[in-house]
This record gives structure tokens, C-alpha cells and sequence, in this order.
């Protein structure tokens, strides 16, 4: 490729504006620089509403429900197995569990805290005067900013089934074995809070957390299953461990709301008791505290489920027609449906003699992809996506042309009326028009390839965030006559 066009193809990528493909026309005269729009067949691709969504998958867990007329109903859930942190645990003498709580770490918006003090707090343990301040935060939330009935119920079950090693493959659809009884559960109103309580006398610290949500557990539970377990063979390592206490699962009992995103690295049970000390023939109670991980070295996965009776999407599941196209077509992230879209070989071969006959250099070329009329309302949208070829497994000729740029992106998107994305193909369609690479259809998926951020670069072409990315949109399918059909925009100069 000459090197005026490989720098004309980096300025494609990396600007967001939506006339950008045109740079460069200034070095050639008017008429020599033209535009062909060609038509593409799109069409949706069923997912069956699942994928892998195991440790291998999962940068962040998702908790929640969602419920809108076009996609249907969304619930998502989690399983996680627990481990302590240090085995054969001395909880010495006497030892009676005070309390305990799971603590989930939901990614939380810090422009918008909100501060409340308490100067006449009594710290229950010992009737301590003290002051009580709480910074509560709200979560980040994909779905309605209000629920239903203004809070979630947040329920934690012990699972009854081993869960296996970390390197086994874990689907969305997996089901597990559960304890009936609920070991934990929690009304939720949307917010995290950061506590910090400090004695009048001196200032000084009587307790802390920093930002979280902390759902109470049965404290009956944690005392029969681990403090009263001390000394048997249970707690005596992690393999052990895991076969006693095989896991939690979480998850909401509402059909509608928003889901939220949960960092899984900081997720932990921390169990407060008291135990017996001794000195001077005086016994005294001891507050006392352990932790148990849920976060690194942990078999977890993600549960979604489904209910698309009487959804737009369900219809469109029953009736995808990959030769001639859809309508509309349909994205959604963990599991959803994704879209398929064919340069038909007319448009390659018009491409072709262009190259050959009239010795043509394509300077720019991209797919345009408009949000349908369909899909109006005020859902948070994608700035990027999962995009590739079928049956390759390795990123598009552009990405890797540009990979060791920062930041580095091939979708722009116009957020105004009306609203669509380009999806730059420009090394891509050369290789094929010029070079006699396979025309092979281009996969479009909602979530975004996976960024080392040390190194600013993408792990690899199997890392991406689709089983935890939430969104769904609809575009505009192939639909002749209709000016926001998906389409083809090769800008080209003659030689």
C-alpha cells in the first residue's frame, strides 16, 4: 500500500468525525475523487441466549433484572465458590459469631456522593459515644433509573454442587444445585455506601468500609458451617475447603429494573465474632474478624436468563433470512442475538474492474449501520463493538494495521438525528478488491475487545467483553428503498 494511504487510513480510524473518510481529496483534483454506496445483507444471527461466561470470560460480574417490549425480559445472576483465606484457622476460645456479610464492590459514579453525619452515634460494642459519617454513592445502572417498586432484593443461596476447576469451560445456561433456604438477603435501593466511625474521645477509628454493598448473612450459618468445623478436616486446606463449602450464588427476585456491574476482585465474606481472652484469671469477650475470597483463583460464572414471550426479538429469532436479509436487525451483549453483514459479490466484482479497467485506489471504505426508528429511547449506547470476520480467528486487516496505536478505534458513531455508526473496512475491502483476499461476511456483536491498560494494547483476538457487556440496540437491515438500509461507502481516486 502506498504510504499516503496507509496515513489516510489511520486518520479514518482515529477520528470520530463522520466526514473523516474524505481527508486526503485535497492532493487529488475534484473529479478524479468519487463515492460508490453499495448495498449489504444483513441478517441476525440467534445465539440461543447463551455463551461462555466463566472465569476465562468475566472481567466484571453482572447482577440484576431489565425488562423493555423490544428485547424482553433480562435477569442476570452469579456463582462464585468461597475460600478462606488462611486454613486450619485457630478462632480460639469460645469462639461465637457476632455477625457476618457478603461484600459486593458494584462500579459506582463518585461525581455524585452524597453525605450524611451523625455527631450523637453510639457504637453499639461497648455503648462508645462517637460520630458517624456515611458518603453513599449511587451505582452505574444499564435499564430504568427507577425501579419498579424502588429497590431490589438482593438473595445469596449456598450451592450444593461442586463446581470444579477454574479451566472448565461455564455457560450462561448452567444450572446448579441450591440450598432452599436463603443464607443472606438484602433490600436494595440503587447506592453504595462508605462508612467511617471514629470514638469522640480521641478520634480514633471504631470502624470502617470503604464504598460497597454488604448483604447481612445468617449468622446461625456461618457458625455451624465454618467456626464450629475448627480442628476437622474441612478447613485443613483449599481442596478440602471447596467440597464443604462449595459456593454462593446471587441474584435479584425482580423481573425489572437495571443490571449493574460488579468487580469481582474485591468480592469477600467478612465474618466479625468474639472469642475468649484470658489474663490475670480475668476472662474477657474479644471482637474478632476473618475474611473468606471470592475474588482471584475462584471457580465463578455468570447465569442469565431469558423471557422473551411477546418481544420483537423473539419474532425476529423465527425468521432470519441470511440470503436476502432482515429488516432489522438485533444486537444484545451476554448471550443476545448479533448480526451478520455480506458485501454481496456484485458489489466486489463492480469494485474489481474499477481496479483493474479504470485503475482506481480505494481510499476509504466503511459499512454504515443506522439505529432503527425502532429503538428510540434513552438507553445507554455502545461506542464499540465486537467485529470480525466468519470463520477467522483473528482481528480484521484494519485493527491490525493500527493495533499498536492508542486508543486506536474503527467505529465512529454520530449521536444525532439521524444516529448511525461506521465501521471502517478500508484495509480489509483493499486486500480483497486488489489483493484477491476471500470475501467473507463480517460478524458485528455488542461488547468490545479486551485492553491490557499497562500496555494500552488488546490481549488477543479470543478477549472480549461480550459476556458482560449489557446493551442492545436495533439497526435498520437491508430494506431497499430505504435510505438508512445498511450499506457500503467506498470512496476512491483514479490512479
Amino acid at each position: 500500500m502506498p504510504k499516503a494511504l496507509v496515513l489516510l487510513s489511520g486518520l479514518v480510524v482515529l477520528s470520530c468525525e463522520p466526514e473523516v473518510d474524505r481527508l486526503g481529496e485535497q492532493f487529488f483534483p475534484k473529479t478524479d475523487v468519487e463515492e460508490a454506496h453499495y448495498d449489504i445483507v444483513g441478517y441476525n444471527i440467534n445465539n440461543k441466549d447463551t455463551l461462555r461466561a466463566d472465569n476465562l470470560e468475566l472481567g466484571n460480574l453482572m447482577l440484576g433484572a431489565f425488562r423493555e417490549q423490544v428485547f424482553g425480559t433480562q435477569k442476570a445472576a452469579f456463582v462464585s465458590q468461597v475460600r478462606l483465606e488462611n486454613y486450619a484457622p485457630d478462632f480460639g476460645e469460645n469462639p461465637v459469631v457476632d455477625s457476618a456479610v457478603l461484600v459486593l464492590k458494584p462500579l459506582y459514579d463518585v461525581r455524585k456522593p452524597d453525605e450524611y453525619e451523625d455527631g450523637d452515634y453510639v457504637f453499639p460494642d461497648g455503648d462508645v459515644a462517637a460520630k458517624k459519617k456515611v458518603i453513599s454513592y449511587p451505582v452505574h445502572k444499564y435499564g430504568k433509573e427507577t425501579l419498579p417498586n424502588g429497590e431490589f432484593t438482593i438473595n445469596v443461596q449456598e450451592v450444593t454442587d461442586y463446581l470444579g476447576m477454574v479451566s472448565s469451560p461455564k455457560f450462561s445456561n448452567k444450572v446448579v444445585g441450591l440450598n432452599s433456604t436463603l443464607i443472606g438477603t438484602k433490600k436494595f435501593k440503587g447506592t453504595v455506601n462508605e462508612v467511617n466511625i471514629t470514638k469522640d474521645e480521641d478520634n480514633s477509628t471504631l470502624y470502617s468500609h470503604d464504598a460497597s454493598l454488604r448483604i447481612p448473612l445468617d449468622k446461625a450459618f456461618i457458625q455451624s458451617k465454618i467456626i464450629d468445623k475448627e480442628g476437622t478436616s474441612v478447613l485443613a486446606d483449599a481442596a478440602s475447603f471447596i467440597r464443604h463449602f462449595r459456593g454462593v450464588r446471587v441474584s435479584v427476585e425482580e423481573n425489572d429494573g437495571y443490571l449493574m456491574s460488579l468487580d469481582y476482585s474485591a468480592m469477600h465474606i467478612m465474618v466479625y465474632y468474639k472469642n475468649d481472652k484470658t489474663e490475670n484469671g480475668t476472662t474477657t469477650r474479644v471482637r474478632q474478624n476473618f475474611k473468606m475470597s471470592l475474588g482471584a483463583g475462584n471457580v465463578r460464572f455468570g447465569q442469565y436468563e431469558y423471557d422473551r414471550a411477546g418481544s420483537a426479538v423473539a419474532t425476529a429469532m423465527s425468521n432470519i433470512n441470511t440470503v436476502y436479509g432482515d429488516n432489522q436487525l438485533y444486537l444484545q451483549g451476554m448471550g443476545g442475538p448479533s448480526v451478520g453483514l455480506r458485501v454481496p459479490a456484485s458489489a466486489i466484482s463492480d469494485l474489481k474492474q474499477k481496479f483493474q479497467n479504470d485503475k482506481v485506489g480505494i481510499m476509504g471504505a466503511k459499512i454504515r449501520l443506522y439505529l432503527d426508528d425502532s429503538w428510540e429511547n434513552d438507553y445507554e449506547l455502545p461506542t464499540r463493538f465486537v467485529f470480525y470476520q466468519k470463520d477467522k480467528n483473528d482481528f480484521i486487516p484494519d485493527m491490525k494495521v493500527f493495533s499498536s496505536i492508542e486508543d486506536f478505534s474503527i467505529f465512529a458513531f454520530q449521536n444525532k438525528t439521524p444516529k448511525y455508526y461506521d465501521i471502517v473496512v478500508t484495509e480489509t475491502l483493499k486486500r480483497i478488491v486488489e489483493k484477491e483476499a476471500k470475501n467473507q461476511d463480517f460478524i458485528l456483536e455488542i461488547g468490545n475487545w479486551r485492553v491490557n491498560t499497562q500496555i494500552g494494547q488488546l490481549y488477543g483476538f479470543q478477549y472480549d467483553t461480550r459476556a458482560y457487556t449489557p446493551h442492545r440496540m436495533v439497526f435498520t437491515g437491508t430494506q431497499p428503498g430505504n435510505d438508512k438500509k445498511v450499506q457500503l461507502i467506498v470512496t476512491y481516486a483514479k490512479n
